[in-house]
């Protein structure tokens, strides 16, 4: 867990936690729902998760709005229960609350706040068409996925519920909905639904009127603004926690209500505040089921592009964004078949020395993974261009298949369509890097996946203390420094993070090498030779 090493005296927590001066950060990850509780600086007191996944119902990715408030309850009393284990005491009181969620999808709720809709995630990808006429429209690249494309496509395919919307939000902005009956988002979170303007601090104003413009959307009795959430920038408030909220969230009656709550944000915007990435010339990138580099630019790029999502800071800051649909999963599927077959032989293995082991012997594959290549595509990936997803483990006629070789090439897959949508704007674009931070649970492994990172983006990779368990702690900063501003601070959070939370936390930075920079761009370019292989996979394999 992030901090224990900087977590206070156990009655200084204690203290920190029974005055209520504690801040908490709940994030609804694609496949965990983590919360994180910590003080003034950052260090964590406690910590609670939760296990959930999405459904395919009906060729639609999904979750049940149901399975998420109970997720996030089971999550909060997993929090409670080791916030009395470690300190003795119960959680009773909160200085502030933040949520964050998974960006983009669509969730739309009528005027009583009912769902219209089953709530669509970030992994549907059947918006091309409407993505289509919005980039021509408003002239950005408007990505499958953002709230806006999926909106305008169900207005292009007659869907009735739009005409009874009255508020589009995500899956972050209704939790927060339901704890404080705020409808607002935080402009990070904001900017994965509709472009944000120069300011960085609201909706862009032009584009919402041509967005109102369109022919489909003219005769709709609503315009965009109305039902899309008021924007929040870091440090602003965002309501307080509700009795109703309050017992949403702890049916136990323990924990009172009137926490403040920070904006809620998306998992881009709390990895960039976990990694520290909020300056220009650096970036982070968050691996899980999905994998996104966010890079803070110094100045705006040569125009739209496909591979490249424009969204925010937290503080309203321009990012470039690399999104891809596809990170971990097939490599976990491959670490379960390799912990039953250790079950089978009579030496089952902690999840730690699993992949410590095998991370090990990839590290020691050859440079280029010998003429392996895996194809980690769960679903389709619109990085690459394939529409429908067949995770694939494909190699060369002269390719040496050992454990080692597969092993790096699983490695070198999980980044591999970062990779292409990267050469974007490190390349293309020229855009200039610093330093990557990294979190995420693939990066747990001490310096393996770091250092195939850093060969793949041939560009330095930093991991710190949080990189396990980034989004919900950088979500309970957040909150902390919401809290912190409400009391009458006037630092940014930039200055937030520089001062109270990062001056003491060490890092492990590790170097693109020439052998490795080298054997990853022969590999990858055998990766983009291949991909029609992958498409025709998707064609023909239900």
């Amino acid at each position: 867990m992030p901090h224990d090493d900087v977590t206070p005296h156990p009655a200084d927590a204690a203290s920190v936690i029974a005055e209520g001066r504690a801040h908490l950060g709940i994030e609804l990850g694609s496949t965990r729902i983590k919360a994180a509780l910590v003080d003034d600086a950052g260090a964590v007191l406690a910590t609670g998760s939760h296990a959930w996944e999405n459904e395919l119902v009906d060729g639609t990715w999904t979750y049940s709005l149901e399975d998420a408030w109970d997720g996030v309850r089971a999550c909060y009393a997993d929090l409670a229960r080791d916030v009395q284990q470690r300190h003795g005491a119960p959680l009773t009181q909160l200085a502030s609350l933040g949520i964050s969620g998974m960006m983009h999808g669509y969730l739309a709720l009528d005027a009583e706040g009912k769902q219209l809709a089953p709530f669509r995630t970030w992994r549907n990808t059947d918006t091309t068409e409407a993505a289509q006429l919005l980039s021509r429209t408003l002239g950005v690249n408007m990505p499958l996925r953002w709230s806006v494309a999926h909106l305008l496509h169900q207005i292009q395919l007659g869907s009735e519920h739009v005409q009874r919307l009255d508020f589009l939000t995500t899956l972050a902005g209704y939790i927060h909905l339901g704890l404080t009956g705020e409808r607002v988002l935080g402009v990070g979170e904001a900017s994965g639904m509709f472009p944000i303007g120069e300011a960085g601090r609201d909706w862009d104003a032009a584009q919402l009127e041509r967005f109102d413009a369109l022919e489909q959307v003219r005769p709709l009795p609503w315009q965009l603004r109305e039902v899309l959430p008021r924007v929040l920038v870091a440090g602003q408030e965002a309501g307080r926690l509700t009795a109703e909220g309050t017992r949403r969230l702890d049916p136990t009656g323990t924990l009172q209500p009137g926490a403040l709550t920070a904006p809620p944000e998306g998992d881009a915007g709390t990895g960039m505040v976990a990694t520290h990435a909020i300056a220009p010339r650096t970036g982070n990138v968050s691996a899980g089921t999905s994998a996104f580099a966010m890079v803070v630019l110094e100045g705006p790029l040569s125009g739209p592009r496909e591979e490249i999502d424009m969204v925010t800071t937290p503080a309203g800051d321009p990012v470039a964004m690399i999104h891809t649909n596809n990170c971990t999963s097939d490599l976990d599927a491959w670490m379960g078949v390799f912990a039953r077959f250790a079950e089978l032989i009579g030496r089952p293995l902690e999840a730690e020395e699993l992949f410590g082991t095998l991370f090990g012997a990839g590290a020691q594959g050859a440079a280029d993974a010998g003429g392996v290549l895996s194809y980690n595509y769960v679903s389709g990936e619109h990085q690459t261009h394939v529409p429908s997803g067949r995770p694939l483990l494909v190699r060369e006629q002269s390719a040496e298949l050992t454990l080692e070789n597969f092993m790096r090439a699983q490695l070198y897959g999980a980044f591999g369509a970062l990779a292409v949508g990267m050469d974007a704007l490190l390349v293309d674009e020229g855009v200039r890097i610093d330093v990557m931070y990294a979190h995420g649970g693939i990066f747990r492994t001490e310096g393996v996946a770091q250092q195939v990172l850093a060969d793949a983006l041939d560009t330095p990779v930093a991991v710190g203390e949080s990189a396990g368990e980034g989004g919900a702690w950088g979500m309970a900063l957040l909150a902390a420094h919401t809290a912190h501003r409400a009391g009458g601070s006037e630092q940014s959070l930039a200055q937030y993070l520089d001062a109270d939370v990062f001056a003491t936390q060490e890092l492990s930075q590790l170097k693109p090498t020439a052998e490795g920079a080298t054997g990853y761009r022969r590999w990858l370019e055998a990766y983009r030779a291949g991909l029609p292989v992958e498409r025709l996979a998707g064609e023909v394999l239900d």
